[in-house]
């Protein structure tokens, strides 16, 4: 794999089909951006319909002339929406060719076992080092200790014969057309992460910066970067500052995917994030996951002509 973020190729059209987030609603209306799924086939409505569940999974395909390729970002948490979702949108999952992991929690890494076992074959797992420490837990204002479940163990990872690409560094897949973000760079005052988020190393209880944390990015040609994030805990911000860095591409079209900005833990740096995203300026806005509903109705209103809601079965279409 190339680790040289300057030889990012750009690309004609980016693909991201949402099969795993919270959120489902069949009566949303395709603009020329989204394509939502059909409500009916062949005239008929059906019984069955798309699921939702506290997690993300993202089917990101490139395309660049004849030339193209196609990525999962995570797999959502239990594994039933996932693979349910995908059949019912009439997605072969066959032509992945590479799973990349934004951080361990189990909202997206609880179905990596899932994906690999249906896959049926060898395909390479990206994700941070950091993604395989465990233990790591909240500590609520209570005192209540709650440990997340251990999804990501990598001797089992490597039983299954399939290469582990661990990297802190950024790295490039999918034919030098993604770029993996490797460790984000905390630059911004206000994004801090999950305040009540620990974990243990070498026997002391530490706060859990998530430096695993990591994101995609992609050059749209003539539009600019575009930033697809997991759940974004080392900001949103961040991870777009991080992109611009790492690429030397200051442009950026389009952001989408988890904030992280959900609950009052978060509401002290909504009005900064919002100024930030204002001067970054994205022509295509879409928060999903765990970004929160009240913030998701915040940028809204500061972005009413770039926001657009996602729903399960969406499918974002940027082209050049």
């Amino acid at each position: 794999m190339n680790r040289d973020p300057g030889a990012l190729r750009t690309v004609d059209r980016i693909e991201v089909t949402t099969l795993v987030d919270n959120y489902v609603d069949v009566l949303l209306e395709s603009t020329d951006v989204v394509t939502r799924p059909p409500r009916a086939k062949d005239g008929d409505i059906p019984l069955n319909t798309l699921l939702g569940e506290h997690g993300l999974s993202l089917l990101v395909k490139v395309c660049q002339g004849e030339e193209t390729h196609t990525v999962l970002f995570d797999t959502g948490y239990t594994g039933i929406a996932l693979l349910h979702n995908a059949e019912l949108l009439g997605i072969g999952l066959t032509e992945i060719e590479a799973l990349v992991l934004s951080h361990a929690h189990m909202d997206h890494t609880g179905a990596v076992n899932v994906f690999l076992d249906k896959i049926g074959r060898s395909v390479p797992v990206v994700l941070h080092p950091e993604a395989f420490h465990y233990p790591r837990f909240l500590i609520l204002k209570s005192g209540e200790k709650q440990r997340f479940p251990r999804t990501l163990v990598k001797a089992e990872l490597e039983a299954r014969d399939l290469e582990v690409l661990e990297s802190r560094a950024p790295m490039l897949i999918a034919g030098d057309a993604i770029l993996v973000s490797g460790e984000v760079e905390r630059t911004t005052d206000f994004e801090k992460g999950i305040p009540y988020a620990y974990m243990e190393k070498k026997g002391e209880v530490v706060k859990d910066a998530f430096l695993d944390d990591q994101a995609l990015i992609l050059n749209l040609k003539g539009k600019g970067l575009v930033v697809i994030s997991g759940c974004s805990h080392s900001g949103i911000v961040n991870t777009v500052f991080h992109a611009r860095k790492t690429t030397g591409v200051e442009r950026v079209y389009a952001v989408l995917g988890g904030f992280h900005l959900s609950g009052p833990a978060y509401e002290p740096i909504l009005e900064d994030t919002i100024q930030a995203l204002k001067e970054i300026d994205p022509k295509v806005l879409v928060p999903m996951h765990c970004t929160g509903w009240n913030t998701i109705h915040l940028l809204a209103e500061a972005f009413p002509s770039s926001t657009i809601l996602n729903s399960v079965g969406s499918k974002f279409t940027l082209s050049s």
